[in-house]
Parts: structure tokens; C-alpha cells; sequence
């Protein structure tokens, strides 16, 4: 069955909440997007499906979220296209609001500020963007809350790490009712991290945007076999590919971001930590990241 669209907040509570009485459901799952949907985004779905009663797909282009007029003008809208993926992963309902029904009296004079961890990484070359995320996140949550006492989760994929840390953050520090459940990242068979951003490389880009998964897993092999991590390798490899200009590769603590106390490019790597890279590749940035375990 498709799943039924609807644009407002009312209808989307009446229809999730006629939902969980006429299955006589217990949970809500939600999958926050902003459309284009691929084969990541059905992962989400499909786990948000599988585990709950009741579950909604938000699609929503917030413009808080676009430093640039032109990038917001050009991200891609395929309703139609996006309503018949999430059909096929059981997604029951899809919330589709226009910017008027999320932000009825302009852009919201209050917001959530992201703080220190906000401002590095992609917070540093996109300043304001995690501003802009965690407000819409937040008003989302509140939005498409079921009524009590149902379970509330809400699905993230760990391809934007960054997003997922302020997120789980967010809801900790200012107590959300809502689990937040990371979903791991989804892979092209080339190793290429899936994005909607993906479609607008050239066949030539394509190619150079795999030297970031290579470069991962580079990284990631040294860390399983206990050896010191060559990140000045890794950075030269991704710096020699063509159509590629290297904005960042980190290696953090996986929970706070926080670059790693220990020297791993010295010693021998221990623990867990998470990878991060960002390049621009043609004019399409990409970002991507790797959990490293020794």
C-alpha cells in the first residue's frame, strides 16, 4: 500500500495517531530526510518500518540548513520518486510540509545553537548550517511526536557523524522523549558512501570521489592491525586524485569529536575512534567517515 502524503501538522497527527489505535500500536518510528531519497535513506526506512507500529517519513528542503541560495535552489525535489522508494521499504506515512506550515511566521527568530561542537568540521566550512539543522530536527521531533504513551525513535545515518553526535546531543541535554537509533552508513558497490549530492558528479568525478573510501579503509586496516596510523599517507592519497581538493581528514573520539589525546600517528593504534574526511570533488562536496578499531 502506499504510503498516504500529508502537508499539514493536523492531518499528520490524526493520521498517525488513527494509526496506532487501529493496530493497537505502541510505537512511532521516524526518518528524517530532505528528500531524493536512495538506497541510505531505505535503510533507515526500512529499519524505522520494521520496528515500529507506525512509521512517517519527514521530507522537508530546509532552507536554515543553505548558506547559498543557488545550492537550496538546486537540491533536487522528487516527491513522486521519493513516495514510491519509501512504498517499497512500508513506510506508512509521509510528511511533506511546505516552508509556510514549518516556519508560519518567517524564519524562527529563536533557535538552537549547535555551541562549540557545531563549529568544527563541516560546522567550519558551512558556518550557521548546524544552527539551521538542529532547529528544523528539533521542531520535527515535537511535530510528529506520537500521542502517550508511544515509543517515539526517530533514524539517523552515521554518514553525516557529525549531524548524529549534536543530534543525540540535543536530545539528551534538553531531554527530548525521543530514542535517537544511528543507522549504519549504505555503500555503492564501489565503495562510494551514497548521497543525494552524488548525482551531480561528472562519470571523471565519480571516479576521483572513490580515493575517500580508499583512504578510509586504509586507515581503517592499519587501526584493526594494531599499527600506527598513516594520516599523512591517507591525506596524500586523497590530495594526488584528480577532480579532488582535501577540505579535512580527522580521527576523533567517536562520541564527543574531540581529536584523539594519544599521538596514533606515533604508536601503535588502540581503542576506537572515527575517521572523518570532507572534499570538495568537481563542485560536489562529499564527506564520510569510518569507525577505527584496533
Amino acid at each position: 500500500m502506499s504510503p498516504r502524503v500529508v502537508t499539514t501538522q493536523a492531518d499528520l497527527q490524526e493520521a498517525a495517531a488513527g494509526l496506532l489505535a487501529e493496530r493497537r500500536g505502541s510505537s512511532l518510528g521516524l526518518v528524517p530526510t530532505m528528500g531524493a531519497l536512495h538506497s541510505g535513506h531505505a535503510a533507515l526506512a526500512r529499519a524505522a518500518a520494521g520496528s515500529n507500529d507506525v512509521s512517517v517519513a519527514w521530507i522537508f528542503v530546509n532552507p536554515l540548513q543553505f548558506g547559498d541560495a543557488t545550492d537550496l535552489d538546486r537540491y533536487p525535489r522528487t516527491l513522486d520518486a521519493d513516495v514510491a522508494l519509501l512504498e517499497d521499504c512500508g513506510v506508512d506515512l509521509v510528511f511533506a510540509p511546505s516552508v509556510e506550515e514549518v516556519y508560519p511566521a518567517g524564519p524562527p527568530r529563536v533557535r538552537i545553537t549547535a555551541g562549540e561542537l557545531g563549529e568544527r568540521f563541516e560546522g567550519a566550512s558551512r558556518p550557521g548550517h548546524f544552527d539551521g539543522a538542529l532547529t528544523v530536527v528539533a521542531k520535527l521531533l515535537h511535530l510528529c511526536a506520537p500521542p502517550a504513551p508511544a515509543t517515539y525513535r526517530a533514524y539517523f545515518g552515521q554518514k553525516d557523524a557529525q549531524q548524529l553526535v549534536l543530534v543525540q546531543r540535543m536530545v539528551a541535554d534538553l531531554n527530548f522523549a525521543v530514542e535517537i537509533v544511528p543507522v549504519p552508513i549504505v555503500r555503492a558497490e564501489d565503495g562510494l558512501a551514497l548521497s543525494s549530492r552524488n548525482r551531480f558528479l561528472s562519470p571523471e568525478e565519480h571516479d576521483g570521489a572513490l580515493v575517500l573510501s580508499r583512504a578510509l579503509r586504509y586507515l581503517e586496516a592499519r587501526a584493526r592491525n594494531h599499527e600506527a596510523l598513516d594520516i599523512d599517507g591517507a591525506q596524500a592519497m586523497i590530495e594526488s586524485a584528480p577532480h579532488v581538493q582535501l577540505d579535512y581528514l580527522e580521527v576523533v573520539d567517536p562520541e564527543t569529536l574531540a581529536p584523539l589525546a594519544e599521538n596514533c600517528r606515533r604508536v601503535p593504534f588502540r581503542g576506537e575512534a572515527l575517521v572523518l574526511v570532507a572534499a570538495a570533488v568537481g563542485p560536489v562536496r562529499l564527506i564520510d567517515n569510518m569507525p577505527l578499531r584496533s
